[in-house]
């Protein structure tokens, strides 16, 4: 997606410290615009919010990253936190270890960004990477919504000092970030990848795959096809499969780290007890599963579709057209 802001886009000019392009035509902030899942945003959904809501839903991807301008560094979920009055603490996701992970990988691998002082005007940033709610919270932000609800892995990627640089240097740019991108994209094949089945190699949609230990606040769960992906790093994890108001599977899976080869390691779980032969709509009935937010507020968790192993990333001329978080 080239540009998620248009409108701000047309009414921004070059330059370093400042930037009007941060609002939609309805003087929106379109990255304080989403569902958060730590307080209740009573801010009107914005059309273009809408639109990207909807693609995400529709498609759930597996990666992501969206790219802004302002400092140099790599900023990892979660960006909010149920509000205790003490800011710059660390609010950790259940998939920490694979942020960090990620961010690291874009970080070491961009020109200057794990030096985490590239910017004279910004915070030294240890690794060039930083936890999103420990930098300055932020109530909406796409990020903790595509993580949350999305089933993505999404992280944000501050890629210039200046608010919004010069179009003279766009080829440094990409020169300094080609290679961090590239590298980013291969970590779409960590972990595990499969499909849940019944007993005659038929597909179980809606079956909800959770990780010991990483309670989710919306479970994953499987596509249409009853495809599931888990971005995971090396090691042993025990998967629970479970197919609501049926039964569940447990077992204990050894991730080795494939990204090299391109294709994440296969594990199918087959119910041996379910036939779904002939009645591809017998899981239809089953009921949503609800997703509980920090603040114990429910959410329904929408079907995730086409799961596929897809790439959401925001490959453009990058700082051209951003959020400006």
């Amino acid at each position: 997606m080239p540009c998620m802001n248009p409108d701000g886009f047309e009414a921004t000019e070059p330059d370093c410290q400042y930037s009007n392009g941060r609002y939609n035509k309805n003087a929106y902030d379109l990255n304080r615009n989403f569902p958060d899942p730590f307080q209740n945003n009573t801010v009107e959904i914005q059309p273009e919010t809408q639109a990207v809501m909807d693609w995400i839903q529709t498609e759930n991807f597996l990666l992501s990253a969206n790219l802004h301008g302002g400092t140099v560094v790599a900023n990892y979920p979660y960006d909010n936190a149920v509000s205790d009055g003490k800011l710059m603490r660390y609010s950790m996701s259940p998939d920490d270890d694979v942020f960090k992970y990620l961010a690291k990988i874009y970080s070491y691998n961009h020109a200057t960004m794990s030096k985490g002082n590239v910017c004279s005007n910004s915070l030294p940033f240890k690794d060039g990477i930083i936890n999103g709610y420990s930098w300055y919270p932020v109530e909406g932000g796409m990020q903790d919504y595509n993580y949350v609800w999305g089933q993505c892995f999404e992280i944000t990627l501050e890629l210039s000092c200046c608010k919004y640089p010069p179009e003279d240097q766009l080829q440094q740019f990409w020169e300094d970030n080609r290679l961090a991108m590239l590298e980013y994209m291969k970590q779409v094949h960590l972990g595990v990848k499969g499909q849940v089945l019944d007993v005659s190699g038929n597909p179980i949609s809606d079956a909800v795959v959770q990780v010991e230990g990483r309670a989710n606040i919306c479970p994953y769960r499987t596509n249409q096809y009853g495809e599931y992906y888990r971005l995971l790093l090396p090691g042993e994890y025990t998967f629970i499969v479970t197919v609501p108001e049926i039964g569940s599977i447990t077992r204990t899976l050894q991730i080795k780290n494939n990204s090299s080869s391109f294709s994440a390691q296969k594990h199918d779980f087959i119910f041996t007890n379910i036939s779904t032969a002939g009645s591809t709509d017998i899981f239809n009935t089953i009921p949503d599963v609800l997703c509980m937010s920090p603040t114990n507020e429910k959410y329904i968790c929408d079907d995730a579709a086409d799961l596929h192993a897809s790439l959401f990333f925001f490959l453009f001329e990058f700082v051209i057209c951003t959020l400006l978080k």
